[in-house]
Order: structure tokens, then C-alpha cells, then sequence
């Protein structure tokens, strides 16, 4: 099983030659995941070597169009190229009028189903869960409503040592609850420990998601422990003022909420077409939490 991010667009507000507008696509275990879906996202795809019909969640964190504005022509593009796999998009409430309105426009009638699930920036909640991993989002605070995002995977399975199964009498039913960390107690009257014979899980791991928001402590027990954090940094602290006007965060503030959050990794994006160069972006962070790095198109994180 796989944890990865792959960073689509790092930019802020406008395309750059360097930088794309916001969008991230998440292998977690098999869970195909795109965050956000700026302009020119299909096209970030194709280039790093991302199948699109294998995406079955698309999470937008809120309606600015740097962050939604490449949603329809993907699904279009998803349409043309045979998709009949379903598809759910979590996001504010209006996203579903403007998404059907803009498709029924362009008279394109997809041969999939398109499901939408409201998240309004308003609560916390889990928006989804399987076996394998959960994803839940939290309010940020921005001009407009807007969700952070963390994703999850669940406890994992003890692992059996095959070497201590032989001759023990075990049927193969009994292999599961070994895997679940239970005892079994054979028709002889026999206890299997589930210790003696299994290695402990291996760890799981997070993935928080922080698009545009301004400096806010509140969003610290969403994000408690995560393993990565990605947290916009559209300014360094010398445009402080600019942030707060604007409700985005500095990369000294980000760093900040990752020490406060106890994570063990940050990324920083989200960076305005301002800047060049990220040094300063990087030096701020790197004074207050050392293990943070400013991501760049094409950079592919494995969430350890």
C-alpha cells in the first residue's frame, strides 16, 4: 500500500510560467484523490503521468477560481475519454448548479454519475470512510467558506508469521481475527494467542490540507499529529499586513500552526505570482519549524 502526494499546482490566485493554480492528487491506498482542481489541472495530469479515469473523489476547498475553475473541462475530459465509473465531488453548496449549468450549456450529457456532496466550511465532519482510510474537513478561515481537508489511514492489520501457523490447527477463518489482533480458541479447547503468532501493524499515517485561510490557532486539534501538513504560505512576513487584508497566512504563521499542531512534516504552498524566488519563504519557516519545505509543481511527497 502507497501514501503519496503529488503537487499539481503550488500557485496562487494566477498561472504562472512556474507555478499552476492549486490542485493535489492523492494515491492512499488504492484511493485515487484529486484536492482542488485549478485552471489547467487535466493538463498537470497528463504531464506527470496521472491516469484521470482512476480519480473517484475530487475534494474543492472553496470557490475562488484558482481552486475550481479546471472542474469542468476535466469532467468533460473524463466523458469524452469513455468514463462510466461514477464520480463524487465534495464542495460547497453552490459548486453542483455551477458544475451541472456549465455542462448542460455545453449540451455534454455524461455517460457517468456525478454525485455531490455539500460541505459548507461551516463544521468538522468525516465526508468519507472505507476500510482502508477516512477523509474528513474542517473550516478554515477565508473571504468565503472554505474546508481544510485530512486524510487518514486507518489502524492496519497485525501480520501473521507464517512459520508459527504451521501445525497449530487453525482453519482459514481464523486468519482474519488473528489479522484483527483476536485470540482463538480451538474445538480442543486450545488458546491461540494472537501475539505469539503476529508481528504488530505497521504505522498509518495523515494528510492535512490547508488551502487558503488566514492565521487561525482554531484549526490546531483538526490537524493534532498529523504526519505531512500542507499549508498555504501566499506571503512571506514582510507583506503581513497584505495577508491579513486578504485572510491568507504568512510562512512564519505556517509554521507556527504546524509547531502548535505537532506534525511532523510541512509544506508550504500556495505562493503568490509576487515571488521568484522562495528562500525567504523557506528561512522563515525553517527559524520556527525546521522540517519544512516550499513545494514546487511536479514535487511528489510519500506521507511517512
Amino acid at each position: 500500500m502507497s501514501f503519496t502526494v503529488t503537487i499539481l499546482g503550488s500557485g496562487a490566485a494566477v498561472p504562472t510560467h512556474r507555478r499552476n493554480p492549486t490542485a493535489q492528487f492523492i494515491l492512499c491506498n488504492d484511493r485515487h484523490i484529486l484536492i482542488d482542481c485549478g485552471e489547467g489541472t487535466q493538463l498537470q495530469l497528463r504531464k506527470y503521468g496521472i491516469k484521470i479515469q482512476r480519480i473517484n473523489h475530487i475534494l474543492i476547498s472553496h470557490l475562488h477560481g484558482d481552486h475550481f475553475f479546471g472542474l469542468v473541462g476535466l469532467i468533460s475530459t473524463m466523458h469524452l475519454l469513455g468514463r462510466t465509473n461514477g464520480l463524487t465531488i465534495y464542495g460547497p453548496s453552490p459548486l453542483e448548479n455551477i458544475v451541472r449549468s456549465q455542462l448542460e450549456i455545453g449540451a455534454a450529457k455524461l455517460d457517468f454519475d456525478l454525485t455531490f456532496v455539500p460541505i459548507d466550511g461551516d463544521v468538522s465532519r468525516i465526508i468519507f470512510e472505507d476500510r482502508l482510510i477516512e477523509i474528513s474537513t474542517f473550516p478554515l478561515k477565508h473571504r468565503v467558506p472554505t474546508n481544510g481537508f485530512v486524510i487518514r489511514e486507518k489502524p492496519k492489520e497485525y501480520r501473521l508469521i507464517s512459520e508459527e501457523l504451521k501445525g497449530l490447527g487453525l482453519k482459514l477463518e481464523h486468519l482474519p481475527l488473528l489479522k484483527k489482533g483476536q485470540d482463538i480458541v480451538l474445538e480442543s479447547g486450545e488458546l491461540i494467542s494472537f501475539e505469539e503468532v503476529t508481528l504488530p501493524p505497521k504505522p498509518s499515517f495523515s494528510y492535512a490540507y490547508c488551502s487558503d485561510t488566514a492565521y487561525w490557532e482554531t484549526i490546531v486539534p483538526h490537524i493534532s499529529n498529523v504526519s505531512v501538513l500542507y499549508h498555504e504560505a501566499t506571503f512571506v512576513q514582510k507583506e503581513i499586513d497584505r495577508a491579513r487584508t486578504t485572510f491568507h497566512s504568512t510562512a512564519q504563521q505556517a509554521a507556527k500552526i504546524a509547531k502548535m499542531a505537532n506534525v511532523s512534516r510541512l509544506l508550504l504552498g500556495h505562493i503568490s505570482a509576487r515571488y521568484e524566488d522562495t528562500s525567504k519563504h523557506h528561512a522563515e519557516a525553517i527559524e520556527i519549524f525546521p522540517n519544512s519545505l516550499v513545494v514546487e509543481d511536479g514535487d511528489v511527497f510519500q506521507i511517512k
